[in-house]
């Protein structure tokens, strides 16, 4: 049974009526809301980032290039031979995506600006209410303060800090794919969100695979399928560049960015860097490959544990996500917004182990979520020297905050993989428990063994 299975509303109020106007109303004005506190503190942190961010200075860069990319789809030019920006950026995206971008074409970049900054604090809301959905935690009357206190004090993430930096669409994807998982697996239409976001970056597609490997095989086909489906959109609206992309520019990882820079937070990146090279070689492809079979297996296992493993679903996706991240040539530090998922999981974790005798497990996993908390504000990457040829001649020392997020996907995927074992061996100690014959009456006992 999914999260949303579990948590399918009961409430007479909207039953048999929910899609009636007077319901729909009654419904929401007894939503719960929000406490005062929370409301404030988000506030207060959302006003300090804006002055924080007025004063640091934001390029948006990437936004620029989407609507670069928007331009060249209105105007019929060369999608794949612009550069725009002091860095002279290309696009990088397919097709596909470039259509998605041509709204981005109709404004100034003043107003763009403003717009994307403020659509993805809105997109950073509803990932936090998915992502909340996804754990099944708190519970219903409280997630309207968690999802504001997660929007409030999310920015300061490095993640998403850089993504409102640089205007990044991480966040929508990240949104599509959850919006997927969060529904009933016997919903028609899931796997549509995971196939819409691999046909705009195509690393979500190995969402399609963690749903084909859990039994999933409808959604994952349908996922297939409309990725299928926006390749089939680019290659009619724009059959030179979709060409040009699927058959030469999808292979050359140069033109994204270069890979040993510290920005670059993939297993490849820090293996290329550990060797002081721009091209790890066999080195960072077996690294890769190794990472991503022994991530994927953790993943699905967890999705098909749901009988003795709580959250299983949400383990199961954000150890697919962090695979996905690590086994990438190139997972910029932005990419890595899933750390909005993976600490409310490991919060709720910390926060279900009630009972005295769980209290060390208790602390356990608090200290676990504080330090990935810590983890993914440190900005540890960016404390190192990395202008111009530096990152590639890091000392050895500074090899782990220049491989933060790296080292911290990989803890994250020992940490589910105990999860999962413990878990089992308590399910069987507890059956095994349970099928134990009642003793006869009057039968002797026997003292038991010291150990």
């Amino acid at each position: 049974m999914t999260v949303v299975e579990r948590e399918r509303p009961t409430d007479a109020a909207g039953a048999g009526t929910a899609g009636g106007g007077p319901a729909l109303l009654r419904r929401l004005r007894e939503a719960p809301r929000p406490s005062r506190a929370a409301t404030l503190a988000a506030l207060v942190s959302l006003v300090a980032y804006a002055v924080v961010r007025h004063f640091v200075g934001t390029s948006m860069i990437d936004m620029l290039v989407y609507q670069a990319e928007g331009r060249a789809v209105v105007h019929g030019t060369d999608l794949y031979g612009f550069r725009v920006t002091e860095w002279a950026l290309p696009a990088t995206y397919p097709p596909f995506a470039a259509m998605l971008f041509v709204p981005t074409s109709w404004v100034g970049v003043g107003a763009l600006r403003m717009m994307i900054t403020g659509g993805n604090v809105i997109v950073l809301g509803v990932l936090a209410w998915l992502s909340c959905r996804l754990v099944g935690w708190p519970r219903r009357e409280l997630r309207p303060t968690a999802v504001l206190l997660v929007t409030g004090f999310g920015v300061w993430l490095e993640p998403v800090w850089t993504t409102l930096r640089y205007g990044q669409v991480n966040l929508v994807l990240a949104c599509l794919v959850l919006w997927d998982l969060t529904r009933s697996d016997t919903h028609r239409g899931k796997g549509i969100g995971i196939g819409i976001a691999a046909g705009i970056k195509l690393t979500p597609g190995l969402f399609a695979v963690y749903l084909l490997l859990t039994g999933r095989v409808r959604a994952a086909f349908t996922a297939f399928g409309a990725f299928l489906a926006s390749m089939a959109i680019g290659w009619i609206a724009m059959p030179g560049a979709s060409h040009g992309f699927w058959t030469s520019y999808v292979f050359d990882s140069s033109r994204v960015g270069r890979t040993e820079i510290v920005d670059n937070q993939s297993l490849r990146g820090a293996v290329a860097r550990l060797l002081h090279t721009t091209d790890p070689g066999f080195a960072g492809l077996a690294v890769g490959v190794v990472a991503g079979v022994l991530g994927l297996a953790v993943a699905v296992r967890a999705g098909r544990s749901a009988a003795w493993l709580p959250r299983a679903e949400a383990w199961g996706t954000v150890c697919t996500a962090i695979t996905a991240l690590l086994v990438s040539p190139i997972s910029w530090t932005h990419h890595w917004v899933w750390c909005v998922p993976l600490l409310l999981l490991l919060a709720a974790e910390s926060a279900q182990e009630r009972s005295r005798p769980q209290a060390v497990r208790r602390r356990r996993w608090r200290t676990i979520t504080a330090a990935t908390a810590l983890g993914f504000c440190c900005y540890g990457m960016w404390l190192v020297p990395h202008q111009g040829p530096r990152d590639q001649h890091l000392p050895d020392w500074q090899q782990i905050p220049a491989a933060a997020y790296s080292l911290l996907g990989i803890a994250v995927l020992g940490v589910a993989a105990l999860r999962i074992r413990n878990r089992r061996a308590a399910s069987a100690d507890a059956t095994s428990t349970a099928t134990v014959p009642a003793q006869r009456p009057g039968a002797r006992q026997q003292a038991p063994a010291t150990r």
